[in-house]
């Protein structure tokens, strides 16, 4: 019975919690998308080898499609829409458009490259999931 009362006090604090959480300002989310950017442009250029040009598409590739879709998932959550499957779909439509514009920018050593970090198999699973929404 104790243990019963503890797991169901954990379980309502667990749902609160977001309830506490400060809410970013429209500047720190921002800051926070194009420092999250630049981490990963660094981290791609020291494992690429990437060119000037590269770097230039890649960021604008990132910067206009992380922006479009945290808008968008912003926009569901203003309409308190609830169901998970929209917001997965909504990831999905943009993680294939940064897909598609990187395969675009990199050459085929580098696109290699990528396809190992674990975007294949993050293509993979958007794949799954689309031709399950179709069934």
């Amino acid at each position: 019975m104790k243990m019963l009362r503890l797991v169901a006090v954990f379980a309502l604090l667990l749902a609160a919690a977001p309830l506490f959480a400060q809410e970013k300002t429209p500047e720190e989310r921002e800051k926070a998308l194009y420092d999250n950017i630049q981490k990963r442009l660094d981290l791609m250029i020291d494992e690429f080898d990437l060119e000037d040009w590269q770097v230039f598409y890649l960021d604008s590739i990132m910067v206009h499609d992380y922006t479009c879709m945290q808008q968008e998932l912003r926009d569901m959550q203003d309409k308190k829409v609830e169901n998970s499957r929209l917001y997965t779909s909504i990831q999905d439509k943009w993680g294939e458009r940064i897909y598609q514009g990187f395969r675009r920018v990199l050459n085929d050593e580098q696109w290699k490259k990528y396809l190992r970090t674990g975007a294949d198999r993050e293509k993979r699973a958007r794949d799954k999931r689309a031709a399950d929404n179709k069934k």
